[in-house]
């Protein structure tokens, strides 16, 4: 099935909550924080990968999602089955109408 329009994506924004390991000691987990959030998954070009690449590591894609409160880089996206750790949170400078996500892929689950 095909989506229509700009957030024609789905991610999945999660967070490292601490939970009980069965021996009583704690582990850190990914956990959904939001899931199926509409997005628009790009991967960089070759330009912006160099420009982002400088500053922030290898930035590979960018997500733009609508306007959702607290969303923070220490969280990751998923997309596809893939991980991207969120480098920067970049709000909408005219409204909130929207939030892009500069993101790595790639990244381990610890």
């Amino acid at each position: 099935m095909r989506r229509a329009g700009k957030y024609r994506h789905r991610i999945a924004l999660q967070v490292q909550e601490r939970v009980r390991d069965p021996l009583g000691g704690d582990e850190l987990e990914w956990v959904d924080w939001q899931a199926d959030v509409p997005a628009e998954v790009v991967p960089l070009s070759g330009r912006e990968f160099v420009a982002a690449s400088a500053e922030h590591g290898q930035v590979t894609a960018r997500m733009e999602i609508p306007y959702l409160p607290g969303v923070l880089n220490t969280m990751r996206a998923v997309f596809d089955g893939q991980h991207y750790a969120i480098r920067a949170v970049l709000p909408d400078p005219t409204a909130r109408g929207h939030i892009t996500l500069m993101v790595d892929a790639g990244i381990s689950d610890g």
